[in-house]
C-alpha cells in the first residue's frame, strides 16, 4: 500500500473516532437533562386531591345546596317530640286525646251536668261551667251524642234549654237530635252498641264493663285511684281533666 494511502486511513480513522467520540459524549450529557425535566414534569403536574375545583354552573351550585339541605344528618340530629301540653291550643289537645277517634258519646249526668241522678233533672238542669268550653270543643272536633236517663218530658226540656244557654247548638255545632234520652241504665247501654262510637263516656263501672268487650276506648270518670276496669278503659275525674283543664276550668 502506498505510503500517502496509509496517512489518508489513518486520517479517517482518527476523524471517526473523534465523530463516535462527540455522539457519546452528546448521549451522555444529554440523559442527565432528560431525567431532570421528568423530575420536574412530575413535581409540576397537579395532583388529583390538590387540582383546583371546577367551574360550576348556577343550575350546579343550586343542585349542590338543594341536597345539601335535605340530606339527612345521622350524627348530631336533634328529634323532637310532640310539644307538651302547655304548648298546645285547646283544640289541639282535644284532637291528640280523641287518639283518632271521630265518634264519641258521652254520659250528660255526673260528666256534663252538676246533677247526678235522674231525680235531680226532675228540679233542674246546669251544666258544670268547668266543662263547658271542652264540651264545645269535643262537639266541634267529632261527631258527638249526649246521653240523659230522665224520668219525664220536663226533665228532657229542662237538660236541653241548659245545653242551649252554654252554646253546644250554635257555638259547638251540635245537633239537637243528637241529644237522646232513656228510661233504664240498659237502655243509655243499648244506645252506645247501636252507635258503634270511637269513645264512650260514663260514670258508671258496671256500664264501662258492658261495654269494655264492644267501644275501641272508654273514659271512665271516677275519683283518683279507681280501680282499672280493662285495658281499653282510661280513667280520669272529670271530662276537662282528660282533656288538659284543671277542675277550675281554665286551660292549662
Amino acid at each position: 500500500m502506498p505510503p500517502f494511502a496509509l496517512k489518508n486511513a489513518s486520517s479517517a480513522g482518527a476523524i471517526a473516532g473523534f465523530a463516535i467520540a462527540l455522539v457519546c459524549t452528546w448521549k451522555y450529557l444529554k440523559t442527565p437533562s432528560r431525567q431532570r425535566n421528568k423530575i420536574n414534569d412530575k413535581r409540576d403536574a397537579p395532583s388529583s386531591s390538590n387540582a383546583p375545583p371546577m367551574e360550576t354552573t348556577a343550575e350546579g351550585t343550586s343542585t349542590a345546596i338543594a341536597k345539601s339541605l335535605t340530606q339527612p344528618i345521622q350524627r348530631g340530629v336533634v328529634i323532637r317530640d310532640s310539644p307538651p301540653a302547655t304548648q298546645l291550643t285547646l283544640a289541639q289537645m282535644v284532637r291528640r286525646q280523641l287518639q283518632g277517634g271521630r265518634k264519641m258519646t258521652c254520659q250528660l249526668v255526673g260528666v256534663i251536668l252538676e246533677e247526678s241522678t235522674s231525680e235531680d233533672l226532675q228540679k233542674h238542669a246546669v251544666v258544670r261551667p268547668a266543662v263547658v268550653d271542652v264540651l264545645l270543643e269535643v262537639a266541634r272536633s267529632c261527631d258527638l251524642y249526649l246521653l240523659a236517663r230522665v224520668l219525664d218530658d220536663e226533665s228532657e226540656a229542662l237538660v236541653l234549654a241548659a245545653l242551649d244557654a252554654v252554646g253546644v247548638f250554635t257555638v259547638g255545632g251540635l245537633n239537637r237530635n243528637k241529644v237522646l234520652f232513656c228510661s233504664t241504665e240498659a237502655g243509655r247501654t243499648s244506645f252506645v252498641r247501636q252507635l258503634e262510637p270511637d269513645w264512650h263516656v260514663d260514670v258508671s263501672s258496671e256500664t264501662i264493663s258492658q261495654l269494655a268487650r264492644f267501644i275501641r276506648h272508654q273514659l271512665h270518670i271516677a275519683p283518683a285511684g279507681a280501680a282499672p276496669i280493662a285495658t281499653n278503659v282510661f280513667g280520669a275525674e272529670s271530662l276537662e281533666c282528660y282533656f288538659g283543664l284543671p277542675a277550675s276550668g281554665g286551660f292549662i
